[in-house]
């Protein structure tokens, strides 16, 4: 993860046009707003032999968050995709926004969000499992739908949004083949940090030995660039589950990865570590996917997770006269597939390997027929807090799965999701257009450059009220969201503006100049206004080339 440097900046005072005589500055209505927003569950209850189990009541589930139970506020059954126990007559909206309202044999329908890793897959292998999408397409419900996004590395492409037509979909699946995708790539980094391995240590074995502690230089470098990449397709899962948020029914994404570590650090040494503070600014396997398992639970999307053979194999080459790492090979396969189930598993879903992977639809349509769907209202606080939910049946013998958690997003983590999502998709949802001037690059130290650039915006865009001296004031957020030429992004940076109008002075032209501080690489920006009194969002996108 890079950082965006934000440097001294000079503030051109807002200057508006002088209030006619006797006029005052316009008064904002305030009003009560009641938002609720719903966490839903969707449990699939089995019995011993894996069968699912049907019959069950409210008062047979206990739900508990954080350890103190809460009332279910809603509850349906769906049995065989038709909804038996339902919370609304037909037609009739729900009662609370974004409660399923379901009368007793409706059909519920499900939204497939595909998610295409280009960046750890081999073209072969992808295009396998694609080819088994596209001749299960027929096992679409009536009602569903699905859409269709890939990921390259820079961008979020979106194949096709969301349809139920065979044909279409049949199209962006093979345009989907079509396209390139890096596992090769991978794996021939991978095999060079192995032979790095080998001159510098021999073969890193180490069975019965104690961990290490930190890493080497040759494997700290393999282990930055691999967080970079997995940090990359983690916030494109991310865009993609922001912007097809909505879709009705239950929603799925099928997330095909090529190969994503559980822990980059670990990975690369090939072996546990004991790491307190990892090395080089290197986060943990739970911080890495922490973003996309946030978002699927905020949003309400149930995780598959299919292994799309990439970021794996064997640890020499075939040629090679070294033995095969065996013990080592087949540890980094079990991370790879640990991120897998730790994916699938805290949403509620399925991780799908191996065999699986050729009948991925065929197993996500199927578990998806018959569950439980219930919702409760938490207490929102909007402090990106990490909230555990956990449910029991009261009955012996069965096993339940459903989503651990969800995160009580503020409003500030919620606008730089945006932004992030934004980066990848090339367009912020919502968002209204901002006036951006980009100054030429300057070199400042090695592998770093300075860029100039000024933002103006006009008076109607704002809503300004008179402060303590009687002058119109706003405070409003500058931010700024990087991605550069290798895919690594930029934490987003926040900086508050306070806005002001000078009354009696002429001219309108709202302007802020300052500059930012970057890696010297091609980068795509966007830089925001973000008024949080009004929610409005403004935003100009660049490409800076050094």
């Amino acid at each position: 993860m890079r950082t965006i440097r934000l440097l001294a900046s000079s503030v051109l005072f807002l200057l508006f046009p002088a209030l006619a005589a006797g006029q005052t500055a316009p008064t904002p209505v305030f009003g009560e707003t009641l938002e609720v927003r719903v966490v839903n569950l969707e449990v699939v209850v089995t019995d011993r032999a894996g069968l699912p189990v049907s019959g069950l009541e409210a008062g047979d589930f206990e739900l508990r968050v954080d350890g103190a139970e809460v009332p279910i506020g809603f509850f349906t059954e769906v049995r065989g995709g038709t909804a038996i126990a339902g919370t609304g007559e037909p037609g009739e909206a729900p009662a609370v926004p974004g409660v399923p309202a379901l009368a007793p044999g409706e059909p519920v329908d499900t939204s497939y969000l595909v998610f295409i890793d280009e960046v750890f897959s081999i073209p072969r292998d992808r295009n396998r499992v694609l080819d088994r999408l596209r001749s299960d397409l027929g096992r679409l419900g009536p009602e569903d739908r699905m859409a269709i996004v890939a990921f390259d590395g820079r961008k979020l492409t979106m194949l096709t949004s969301w349809s139920s037509s065979p044909t279409v979909l049949d199209r962006a699946l093979r345009e989907a083949q079509a396209r390139p995708a890096f596992g090769q790539q991978r794996l021939s980094e991978l095999r060079t940090l192995q032979t790095d391995q080998r001159y510098f240590r021999g073969l890193p074995t180490r069975q019965g030995s104690l961990p290490r502690s930190r890493l080497e230089a040759h494997e700290l470098a393999f282990a930055q660039r691999l967080q970079d990449r997995l940090e990359g397709v983690v916030f494109a899962a991310v865009g993609a589950l922001q912007s097809f948020a909505q879709p009705p029914g239950r929603k799925v994404m099928l997330l095909l990865s090529g190969g994503w570590p559980e822990d980059p650090a670990e990975y690369a040494a090939g072996e546990p570590l004991l790491l307190g503070d990892p090395d080089g600014g290197l986060r943990r396997g739970e911080e890495v996917y922490a973003p996309v398992l946030a978002a699927a639970n905020q949003i309400g999307y149930t995780l598959y997770t299919v292994d799309v053979p990439g970021f794996s194999g064997p640890d020499v080459d075939a040629g090679s006269s070294e033995a095969p790492m065996e013990g080592i090979a087949a540890w980094r396969e079990h991370s790879l597939r640990q991120t897998l189930y730790r994916l699938a598993g805290e949403t509620g879903g399925k991780a799908l390997l191996s065999a699986q992977r050729l009948d991925a639809l065929a197993a996500v349509a199927a578990d998806t027929r018959s569950y439980y769907w219930l919702g409760f209202t938490p207490v929102w606080k909007g402090d990106d807090r990490d909230h555990e939910v956990a449910l029991r049946v009261r009955r012996e013998g069965v096993r339940v799965r459903s989503r651990s958690g969800f995160v009580d997003f503020s409003v500030n983590r919620e606008v730089s999701l945006r932004l992030e999502s934004g980066l990848l998709l090339g367009e912020v949802p919502g968002a209204e257009p901002l006036t951006l001037e980009v100054g030429r690059p300057q070199r400042v130290r090695p592998g770093k450059m300075r860029v100039p650039f000024t933002l103006t915006l006009a008076p109607e865009q704002l809503v300004l009220l008179p402060g303590g001296d009687g002058v119109p004031a706003a405070t409003v957020e500058l931010r700024v969201a990087a991605l550069d030429e290798n895919g690594g992004r930029s934490e987003v940076p926040v900086m508050p503006l306070v806005i002001r109008g000078e009354a009696g002075k002429a001219g309108a032209a709202i302007r802020f100049a300052s500059e930012m501080e970057l890696r010297r690489l091609e980068h795509r920006l966007l830089v925001a206004i973000h008024d949080p009194m009004t929610g409005r969002l403004f935003v100009a996108e660049r490409e800076i080339r050094p």
